[in-house]
């Protein structure tokens, strides 16, 4: 609106004059106040949203926060009974086309209605509008119709109870630095909040044995711990890999108090947890390695022995107690083999049947009413045989039977199709039962991963008509609270927010995984206003499939076999005495089955032999290394003059992996024409490999030294031991020199 005010001269500076002008400047001040009421009383004002909820449970009062924040002074909670009322209305109906936790969203009738199936899906729905609203505005909000397409979705959490009640992952940095965050109920609202945004409905709570740190079991008080406490001792580089023998002396001896705090304490601190996490739509599961007695320091006569009774008898109790302590309690998990001394298969499941399952009969048995889970990995045993032997919880009408199986071995991050379930004949053995599928991520713990193409295409390649659900996580890793970033946020960052793009993706896609990848870019450019939202998603896809890639190629199945961000295994699998994984390994080390890449030494034999190939040839795999990383970089030019801090963290991040892509993609070229030269004699070969060896290092070189730009190393990590890339420097070197001599 532009209102002008022509003051007229009348000339000359008489009394006369000087009150004429005064009256025509009273009288066009005035027109324009007028001016100025009538076009602000005109103007349309923003109206109020009203919403309406139907329901009262905690899980729809969660989202409604996210709807408030979305709608910002625009939002207004009316009473249910003016609904008719309303622009937004929430509700629970059971209607054909949803499923337990399914929703729908309906913008027809002027209005938006929210309709839930259950609480849970009335959550998701509630949490689907709010991003609607956020992303596009209330004007534009979809309808839609959504039901989860996996029906169990959660992490792998290794959890650090006590340095008595150790879990695979307590001899590492990770670990240690995380043990105190545990028992802080504040970190798991603020894990459990962010679990139910990316759609996650249980978590899995991991431990060697974690009993004495959790309840006080009948005939076996005196087991029970008191107080939180961590070791001080000077930790060795590595440890048994079957979690044998982290009760030495100088361990357990050399302690220190984190919290002082008693067992019945504990028993209500966990309680509030699981409740905690009720509110949420996340159940608790609990998944022990079998056979370990940490904590109960010979008690009563227990031990690891497998035929020990008063064990047995023990862990039974045990089992029984946690349902009775823990009403929230939705499930139990065994494994058994870790720590069995060499028994039989039969001998095995004998003894988890006579714990274990016994335990939650028991348990079932005096709740009726309860409806309990029993978690069994087909780990070391065949599938019929468990079937068979738990016949029993199979049959019990209180109880469901799940089997749990490795489904990508330690590298999620290989190729989106796995055969290990094919090779061991599972689908055919448990004759339609269902499993859970797991998913371990022993390979991104630095850097931000984000590939919705890869997470999508893996998802939907699972053997669905078997698929309870999918659990992801890690054996290496904690994902706790970070302590890994300089200069980090205040208090730090849970992983799960550092890495929340990751973490989104495995839920989201699990929960729908036809969310398209303009969804994901919206999410982006609402997240980080400040860039390039097409750029930063292409920059961050092609970078993230540096992972994939690498180990698809470089294949080492199980997490201390290989660890990408290190370029590190255990010495032994290395073949060598420093672990680092050097030229030679990358020549004789084979590729994933189903990655569609050819080998090294298969390459160099065809080629001498004048044959062709389907395969993608290891020349090709790392063409494509460098294409990908190339192209990330080149999208980061565009994204300047950053203000966003997690923002300057994610592009570091991006910008580290793609060097650590192009180091990759050197040392399979130079390792290829090292092969050839050792099969051919031809010098050419050797210059070449020479060559690439020497870019290799370069492109190292710059891996680390951006990543140190925001990151602390070295890292102790509990399966591949000390990661100090200023070492590894000196070991990438030596690559140069295998090559020339």
């Amino acid at each position: 609106m532009n209102i002008f005010l022509n003051l007229i001269d009348l000339g000359g500076h008489n009394s006369k004059t000087n009150k004429l002008r005064k009256n025509i400047y009273k009288t066009t001040v005035l027109l324009c106040l007028l001016q100025c009421l009538l076009f602000f009383s005109c103007k349309k004002k923003e109206s109020i949203v009203n919403v309406v909820t139907l329901s009262k449970a905690h899980q729809v009062t969660f989202a409604l926060q996210d709807v408030e924040l979305a709608l910002g002074s625009l939002y207004r909670l009316l009473d249910p009974e003016f609904a008719d009322k309303a622009e937004i209305v929430l509700s629970i109906k059971e209607l054909d086309t949803l499923k337990p936790e399914g929703f729908k969203i309906d913008t027809t009738n002027n209005r938006i209605q929210v309709i839930g199936y259950d609480e849970a899906g009335l959550m998701y729905g509630t949490l689907e509008l709010a991003e609607q609203i956020k992303l596009y505005g209330l004007d534009n909000v979809k309808s839609v119709v959504q039901n989860p397409y996996l029906e169990m979705r959660g992490p792998k959490f290794n959890i650090p109870l006590d340095v008595r009640t150790p879990s695979y992952s307590d001899v590492s940095d990770a670990a240690q630095h995380n043990l105190p965050h545990m028992w802080d109920l504040n970190f798991w609202k603020n894990y459990i909040d962010t679990m139910a945004r990316y759609r996650y409905n249980y978590i899995s709570l991991w431990s060697l044995h974690p009993f004495p740190s959790l309840v006080k079991v009948p005939g076996y008080e005196d087991v029970a711990l008191d107080d939180v406490q961590r070791s001080t001792t000077n930790w060795n580089e590595h440890y048994n890999l079957m979690a044998i023998g982290f009760d030495a002396p100088e361990i357990i001896e050399n302690v220190e108090v984190l919290k002082n705090i008693n067992i019945e304490e504990k028993i209500e601190f966990w309680k509030s947890v699981m409740a905690y996490g009720k509110s949420r739509n996340i159940d608790f599961h609990i998944i022990t390695w079998n056979i370990f007695d940490y904590g109960t320091q010979g008690k009563y006569g227990i031990t690891d022995k497998i035929d020990n009774e008063i064990t047995k008898d023990y862990f039974r109790k045990s089992i029984k107690q946690l349902f009775v302590t823990y009403p929230d309690l939705k499930g139990i998990g065994v494994t058994t083999g870790e720590n069995m001394h060499g028994a039989k298969a039969e001998e095995k499941e004998n003894w988890a049947y006579e714990t274990y399952a016994k335990g939650i009969l028991d348990a079932a048995k005096e709740m009726p009413d309860r409806h309990f889970t029993f978690i069994h990995r087909q780990h070391q045993t065949g599938a019929k045989k468990i079937a068979e032997k738990f016949k029993e919880v199979v049959d019990a009408p209180n109880v469901e039977f799940l089997y749990c199986f490795k489904y990508a071995k330690a590298h999620v991050y290989s190729a989106t199709e796995q055969p290990y379930h094919e090779n061991d004949n599972f689908i055919e053995d448990i004759q339609g039962m269902k499993t859970i599928w797991g998913l371990r991520n022993d390979d991104t713990f630095y850097f931000r991963w984000g590939a919705p193409d890869f997470t999508r295409e893996f998802i939907k390649n699972l053997p669905y008509d078997v698929a309870k659900g999918i659990y992801f996580g890690s054996d290496q890793w904690i994902w706790g609270r970070d302590f890994l970033t300089k200069n980090p946020e205040t208090p730090k960052q849970i992983e799960v927010e550092k890495h929340w793009y990751q973490w989104l993706l495995w839920g989201r896609l699990s929960f729908d995984p036809y969310i398209s990848n303009e969804r994901f870019e919206d999410i982006l450019r609402s997240r980080f206003p400040d860039a390039d939202a097409h750029k930063l998603f292409s920059a961050w896809q092609n970078a993230s499939m540096v992972f994939p890639i690498t180990t698809g190629f470089h294949w080492g199945s199980l997490d201390f076999q290989w660890y990408i961000e290190g370029c590190k295994s255990r010495p032994e699998f290395a073949q060598n005495l420093t672990g680092f994984h050097d030229v030679n390994r990358f020549i004789n080390l084979g590729v994933h089955p189903k990655s569609g890449n050819q080998s090294i030494p298969d390459y160099v034999k065809m080629v001498s032999e004048g044959n062709t190939t389907t395969l993608k040839t290891p020349l090709e795999v790392a063409e494509n290394l460098q294409k990908i990383s190339e192209s990330a970089l080149k999208d980061l030019e565009d994204i300047h003059d950053i203000n966003n801090k997690e923002l300057k963290f994610t592009l570091n991040d991006i910008k580290t992996v793609s060097f650590l892509g192009k180091y990759y993609a050197h040392k399979i070229e130079g390792a290829t024409y090292l092969a050839w030269f050792r099969d051919s004699k031809n010098k050419e070969h050797q210059e070449l490999a020479v060559k690439a060896l020497e870019r290799a290092l370069g492109f190292w070189n710059r891996y680390v030294n951006q990543a140190m730009l925001q990151n602390h190393n070295p890292l102790w990590t509990n399966r591949v031991g000390i990661v100090d890339w200023k070492q590894i420097t000196e070991w990438v070197k030596q690559d140069i020199e295998i090559a020339k001599n």
